[in-house]
């Protein structure tokens, strides 16, 4: 299974899902790609991810994580907590303390669900950060210095002895990730 865990106040609409839901159809048809839309609690959306993890391992499925932005923290958190591969793309360091900007009422623009964002949900965060990588290998991080959402050097810190593609210029977004997926998959072991 490959879980693809979208950021912040994104969707499984985004663009990088939809790249990577396309290319699957493509190159990998057999390749079961789940692509859910998380709950707006960082709670909640672990709650979900890992019901969906230990359906796989109960199957004996391997564990294939992409995630991005905060979806990359959460992917970060599975790969130490369950095993499996990871790809972070521009991931979050520390949501938890980014959180206190967004406090208040949030629209998601994909789904247009409004939500609130309590300082109860940076503690949430809090209980799945993984401040030291244990298992290395397990994780392929793709940074672009121009992100203007989140600073990558923080992730170059964090994950400084994973393997780690750093891309002048870009944005949060991560400008032409869909170039990156054939190398994404051979990373995860789907040639």
């Amino acid at each position: 299974m490959l879980l693809y865990i979208h950021g912040f106040n994104s969707s499984s609409l985004s663009d990088k899902a939809q790249q990577t839901k396309a290319y699957f159809a493509e190159h990998h048809a057999d390749e079961r790609l789940e692509i859910p839309q998380l709950p707006s609690t960082p709670q909640d959306a672990v709650a979900l991810l890992t019901q969906r993890v230990t359906a796989a391992v109960a199957a004996g499925e391997p564990l294939r994580f992409i995630g991005s932005s905060l979806g990359g923290y959460f992917a970060s958190y599975l790969a130490e907590q369950y095993g499996g591969k990871a790809v972070l793309i521009n991931p979050a360091v520390k949501p938890y303390e980014l959180f206190k900007d967004y406090l208040g009422e949030q629209i998601n623009p994909y789904t247009g669900e409004h939500y609130q964002i309590v300082a109860e949900h940076q503690q949430q965060l809090l209980r799945f950060d993984t401040p030291i990588i244990f298992n290395p290998d397990r994780f392929f991080v793709l940074l672009q210095s121009g992100d203007e959402v989140l600073d990558y050097q923080q992730a170059m810190h964090k994950y400084h002895c994973c393997r780690m593609l750093v891309e002048a210029g870009g944005n949060h977004s991560f400008d032409g990730f869909e170039h990156q997926l054939a190398d994404v998959c051979r990373f995860l072991g789907l040639s």
